[in-house]
């Protein structure tokens, strides 16, 4: 049987974007989001994909969405924990509402995901699967007046090696993409103009999201006795090494 993903945040931008190159790879794909008719834009007339609804936010919600995989498919093979979310703002600006809605969604809701997908993995026969986090450039450096979602995207980080640890037992690999400037919806601003570490705004390159979907293709369809613990993806000239 052809392999089964979850992708959440799977509407729109580097969600979209992987649910179809997977797609084409042979994947069936389960499609997660908030937004139903997002997902089944990028579902299509795709048979391989399943659209379910899901609030990453919502223990509930989360647990809906695994059982309808288990019902559905019987199994998982790769989760790739992508829906996020950001506000703006500095830390003596940012309010206590705004802040714990981008932890809840990046950091809770990948924990909450990751659980569920873990549980079934472990269970399941043949054991095992692979995670894939999305942990963004900003889980290793942050940009101006992003305490919210830089905090959340350094758990992430803590978040993979603690899933990589407990799995090793249930032949359950995790693993983290940090992306910088793809070309999506939300990426495209970068190359309006963002603030810079000294002031400035200046406009930054961006690259093709198809090279971030091979990227995840290729951390997936590893064997499960290979892992690739972290992977950075960026444009090559986009402010990031050195940054500041």
């Amino acid at each position: 049987m052809s392999p089964v993903a979850v992708i959440t945040g799977a509407g729109s931008g580097i969600g979209r974007v992987v649910a179809l190159d997977l797609i084409e790879a042979g994947y069936r794909v389960v499609l997660a989001g908030r937004r139903a008719e997002t997902l089944r834009e990028t579902a299509g007339s795709s048979p391989a994909a399943l659209v379910v609804p899901t609030d990453v936010r919502s223990e509930d919600s989360v647990e809906a969405l695994f059982a309808e995989v288990r019902r559905v498919h019987g199994r998982i093979d790769l989760l790739f924990n992508n829906a996020g979310c950001a506000v703006p703002g500095t830390v003596a600006d940012l309010a206590l509402e705004d802040w714990q809605r981008v932890l809840d969604t990046n950091l809770t809701g990948s924990f909450l995901c990751a659980r569920e997908a873990f549980r079934l993995m472990r269970e399941q026969r043949p054991q095992g699967g692979r995670i894939i986090n999305n942990g963004s450039i900003s889980a290793t450096s942050p940009r101006p007046a992003s305490p919210a979602y830089t905090a959340s995207k350094h758990a992430i980080t803590g978040l993979t090696k603690s899933i990589s640890l407990d799995g090793r037992p249930f032949n359950i690999a995790c693993g983290q993409i940090d992306i910088g400037n793809a070309a999506t919806e939300m990426g495209n601003r970068m190359a309006e103009g963002v603030p810079q570490a000294n002031g400035t705004v200046l406009a930054e390159p961006v690259f093709d999201p198809a090279h971030v979907a091979r990227a995840v293709r290729y951390m997936a369809t590893l064997p499960l006795d290979t892992n690739v613990q972290f992977l950075t993806i960026t444009a090559t000239t986009m402010p990031f090494i050195g940054r500041g």
